[in-house]
């Protein structure tokens, strides 16, 4: 029979795989699983693993990362949307009897397009670089950051979505989901309440 995980499931810091609490074993704020439990023992004791404090990345370092991530979404997003228009969209002439109604559901159009691309873009980047083995973005990952589970436990696919679309309503209300990251104690910003995760420093 396998047992069915809820919104009380936790992770193991190790492997990933959910669990419940009574099966994990705490190993100061990480949280090991029975299969994992004697491996990590056995590095804390030749010295590998670790049990200090998590560090949280707080919120300088994550402008500054955001900033590298969008460097690089900017140069992707150059690229495809400037492939994609060229082939899919024209826009009419401005010429003496151009219907301003045309030329501007013409226009409306090349930016909804462009607005879906891009979204699809840094939906797909997030989501991919949080929910591999990588556990961060580029950008988070050249400032030594990763995006986890409370556990310490990778995120799955489906939260790692969730959590791009978190960010984007973070943004909406005038950036007060990532300026809480400045006062949370473990800092969170909206996103990351909402999606259960934290930034920690690898």
């Amino acid at each position: 029979m396998s047992t069915a995980f809820g919104p009380g499931t936790l992770y193991c810091a190790e492997c990933g795989r959910p669990s419940t609490a009574d099966e994990l074993a705490r190993f100061g704020d990480l949280l090991i699983c029975p299969d994992c439990k004697n491996n990590y023992a056995q590095k804390l004791r030749e010295g590998v693993a670790s049990v200090q404090p998590v560090q949280y990345g707080g919120f300088w370092i994550r402008v500054l990362a955001s900033l590298i991530d969008t460097i690089i979404l900017m140069v992707v997003g150059g690229i495809v949307n400037g492939a994609l228009l060229r082939s899919v969209v024209t826009i009419p002439r401005v010429q003496p009897g151009t219907d301003p109604t045309a030329l501007l559901a013409s226009m409306a159009g090349v930016w909804g397009i462009v607005y879906l691309v891009n979204m699809v873009i840094g939906c797909s980047y997030e989501a991919f670089f949080v929910s591999s083995t990588l556990c961060a973005t580029p950008g988070k990952l050249a400032l030594g950051m990763k995006v986890l589970r409370p556990g310490g436990g990778r995120l799955t696919l489906g939260r790692a979505v969730g959590r791009y679309f978190a960010k984007v309503l973070s943004a909406m209300i005038l950036g007060i989901g990532y300026i809480m990251v400045g006062i949370d104690s473990e800092k969170r910003g909206l996103h990351d309440m909402i999606c259960d995760t934290r930034v920690v420093k690898s």
